[in-house]
């Protein structure tokens, strides 16, 4: 990579073969060699590929077309195109050349304790936003500095983070993305322009698999479609990722609805989620015959508290046999 962006001069140096196999490499054949997971290749590339989030992609074209860009926050459930939405934004913003400089991306797999909220990211907030677009473009004069999962970050980062904020707003921009906007404090929320990121409608899903499916030559009946937009619950991510393993089970054959339920079942012997079956478990008992409401009532709250047990940690297992015993203790009721 470095040798090509050196240029001419440090190609010229390689002898022909190397010149052939280089060419070689390059071509349509060479690529196929390194699978990438559709997830990331088919990740929205500009602003407007963005789908079913009509108020912000509105506020970012604004931002695009020269108008300042506020602090973000973006929240909602995951595979609704929070990241996606900004790392395209930042890209038309600040093109190929400079995106690396001007944006600093941290997810939850880094370090985001008080330390590094102090160091890391003041560190880079504080550089000047300095050159310009090599196409000729307006460059906003300010970084970018994404901070995804922040929900997940401590009081104490998140109050660090709130003075860097007030301290360097003429140089740099936050986005904060996290699943749930309770756990971020207030004097953040506070600076920030709040955006709901909605679960994707079914029929905003089942295009998007049908273009990937089209894309990658897969074959599949209107019924898979249709069942990976359910098991999936408006998580387009989820979605795509079961498409691919359906895709590589089969092996070319046309996927069916059968050959979904066998990616996305639920058995944790299999490795399979624990939350995947709560949230499967939940739709059959509402919709049961075999439950009185008041024994609906009790298994939907011990539902709810095991949601928020996997949620913040605790054992599948565990929880899975506690949930079992209580369904199975409200089924003896019966008999």
């Amino acid at each position: 990579m470095q040798a090509f962006l050196k240029g001419p001069s440090s190609i010229s140096s390689k002898p022909p073969a190397a010149k052939e196999r280089s060419a070689a490499g390059s071509s349509g054949e060479g690529k196929k060699l390194k699978p990438v997971p559709w997830v990331e290749k088919y990740r929205p590339k500009n602003v407007d590929e963005v789908a079913f989030q009509d108020e912000v992609v509105a506020v970012l074209k604004k931002s695009l077309e020269g108008a300042d860009l506020p602090n973000l926050l973006f929240y909602g459930p995951p595979g609704t195109g929070k990241t996606s939405t900004i790392l395209a934004a930042a890209r038309e913003l600040f093109g190929p050349e400079l995106f690396r400089q001007r944006v600093l991306e941290l997810n939850a797999s880094d370090e985001r304790g008080i330390q590094v909220i102090r160091e890391k990211v003041k560190a880079f907030a504080q550089l000047t936003a300095s050159g310009s677009r090599a196409d000729g473009k307006v460059c906003p004069p300010f970084k970018i500095v994404i901070l995804d999962e922040a929900d997940s970050m401590t009081s104490a980062a998140q109050a660090a983070l709130r003075r860097t904020m007030e301290k360097e707003s003429k140089t740099t921009r936050f986005c904060l993305i996290c699943n749930y906007i309770s756990r971020i404090i207030e004097p953040l929320t506070s600076r920030c322009s709040k955006f709901r990121f909605k679960p994707l409608s079914d029929k905003i899903q089942q295009q998007r698999l049908l273009d990937v499916s089209e894309k990658e030559n897969v074959k599949i009946t209107s019924e898979a479609v249709s069942y990976l937009v359910k098991v999936s619950d408006g998580d387009l991510r989820k979605a795509i990722t079961y498409l691919q393993s359906a895709t590589r089970l089969m092996g070319g054959k046309e996927i069916t609805e059968k050959t979904v339920t066998e990616i996305a079942g639920n058995l944790i012997n299999e490795g399979y989620a624990v939350a995947q079956l709560v949230n499967q478990l939940h739709d059959i008992v509402v919709e049961s015959e075999d439950f009185s409401d008041k024994q609906k009532s009790i298994i939907v709250e011990k539902l709810a508290e095991v949601d928020k047990c996997l949620a913040d940690g605790a054992d599948e297992y565990l929880q899975l046999i506690s949930l079992c015993a209580l369904v199975m203790q409200q089924l003896t009721r019966n008999t």
